[in-house]
């Protein structure tokens, strides 16, 4: 499965700031599909995380962010418009920094890629 999620409202960063990230929960992969006004990897592993999902930077496997309440791992969900917050690990210039996220999409089928999207599958 696939799911697209947006990330926002990081006002402390700057008022129109995002990312948008892809989260592909069979590889245990993300990677980064936009952003303005915040630094993110291009890609990177995801992993279930404490109260959440964890984001992990694809250099140094650093903890980036937490998307709290998001368990890719039940049996039911995630589902589109779902939503929960958002705490940036990383101390960006800002310090610590906390936004919202929500599903945008959630795509379950399972098509067979012509290439393969993370850098380490090369």
């Amino acid at each position: 499965m696939r799911v697209t999620v947006h990330l926002d409202s990081f006002d402390q960063l700057d008022p129109s700031a995002y990312a948008i990230v892809w989260i592909d929960t069979e590889a245990k992969k993300w990677s980064r599909e936009g952003h303005a006004g915040v630094s993110l990897s291009e890609w990177g592993q995801c992993a279930p995380s404490p109260g959440g999902t964890g984001l992990f930077a694809s250099q140094d496997r650093g903890e980036v962010c937490t998307l709290e309440g998001l368990n890719l791992e039940a049996g039911e969900g995630p589902f589109e418009g779902e939503c929960g917050s958002v705490r940036w690990r990383q101390r960006l210039n800002a310090g610590s920094l906390e936004g919202r996220w929500h599903v945008q999409c959630v795509d379950e089928s399972v098509p067979d890629p012509e290439d393969g999207l993370f850098a380490d599958e090369v």
